[in-house]
């Protein structure tokens, strides 16, 4: 049960980002002392830490939130080895190589939902589909509903991370293919970014 609970508390991190022990708690359907020796040993394993936010009264908050080492315990898809990868592509074939790799896994890519996308007839149904098969590719993807008639496709977590951060080619690439498969009717935007320090990626869908 205990190491149920911390894989909860992680998961929970991860997802939707720092929390207050009672918070914690209360999305776990125990009470807040209960949280507590979970996390005190996660902080021990150095997957977990605390900060301070500001109140407008009283004192600061406590918040929990996953470390570097936590939010490394989800995975990266062979993270070294597609760096290493892609060195030696750019050594061996340059930019110019690259470029023709990063469009053939593009076109495959782009098949692939195309045809998991085929039968759907909204966009809500389209981006629906789109969340469920990057969840399947380890992105943890969900999708919103916005009030003002947008929508959020959210992906918690980014299985190429390394690979991406070498090569930002790969972010430019998935943006255009979610831009194709959710048609033209719409228009995407990415609104948050891992690799400009964001918790998570995110896209916000406009209906033309």
């Amino acid at each position: 049960m205990a190491d149920r609970s911390a894989d909860r508390i992680l998961f929970s991190l991860k997802t939707t980002g720092p929390k207050a022990i009672g918070d914690l708690g209360a999305e776990l359907a125990i009470t807040a002392e209960a949280a507590r020796p979970p996390l005190v040993r996660l902080r021990e394993q150095g997957l977990v830490e605390t900060s301070e936010e500001r109140q407008p009264k009283g004192r600061p908050k406590k918040l929990w939130s996953l470390t570097e080492t936590g939010h490394a315990r989800f995975p990266d898809r062979h993270g070294q080895l597609t760096i290493d990868l892609i060195g030696t592509v750019r050594a061996t074939f340059g930019e110019e190589g690259l470029e023709k790799l990063i469009a053939a896994r593009e076109a495959d890519t782009l098949a692939v939902y195309l045809e998991a996308l085929n039968g759907t007839k909204t966009l809500a149904e389209k981006v629906e589909r789109l969340a469920a098969i990057r969840s399947n590719e380890g992105y943890m993807a969900e999708w919103n509903h916005e009030a003002d008639g947008s929508l959020t496709l959210i992906e918690n977590h980014c299985p190429i991370c390394a690979a991406a951060a070498t090569c930002q080619k790969f972010c430019r690439a998935e943006l255009e293919i979610f831009d194709t498969v959710l048609g033209p009717d719409c228009k995407v935007e990415r609104t948050e970014y891992i690799l400009a320090n964001a918790r998570r990626c995110a896209y916000r869908v406009v209906p033309s």
